[in-house]
């Protein structure tokens, strides 16, 4: 057995208050997106096969997105440029998955990134990505439940 270690990963996960449709509309949706994420703006929406733009003002830069898949209310799958990753063409993939939970009044929503090198630049990288999702997860869940943008003068 090899248990040497190829290839740095992450998951986070959160409950909202909501269904899995109005969760899954709010991260797929550019408008909704840049209301608690993506304070630089989103531009396009994700849906399988689009390349999409996502600006950080503390972050400043778009960064393109491409969607690999998109399955309305339950899945979605991103790629993007990331530091110090195993892929060949320098990239992340991200999927972020909404299940139904309490007869569909709550979502619990999954966040997974992988492709970062077992280095400690690779892991610098993911632990700064996932402190990213983890803060985007509780944008998403103030967002959705409150119509509050958590993120506000956050990171700066």
């Amino acid at each position: 057995m090899n248990d040497s270690l190829t290839e740095l990963s992450f998951t986070v996960s959160g409950h909202v208050a909501r269904p899995c449709a109005q969760v899954f509309e709010a991260v797929a949706d550019p408008e909704q997106l840049s209301r608690y994420f993506t304070t630089g703006g989103a531009r396009g929406r994700l849906a399988t096969g689009a390349t999409v733009t996502w600006d950080f003002a503390d972050f400043p830069g778009a960064f393109p997105v491409t969607v690999v898949e998109a399955q309305p209310p339950r899945r979605i799958v991103i790629e993007w440029a990331g530091q110090e990753t195993v892929d060949p063409a320098g990239a992340t993939r991200v999927v972020f998955e909404f299940e139904p939970v309490d007869d569909d009044t709550r979502t619990l929503v999954t966040i997974t990134e992988t492709s970062w090198r077992p280095t400690q630049d690779g892991a610098r990288a993911a632990f700064g990505n996932c402190m990213g999702w983890t803060g985007m997860l509780a944008a998403l869940k103030i967002w959705v439940e409150h119509g509050i943008n958590l993120r506000e003068g956050f990171y700066r």
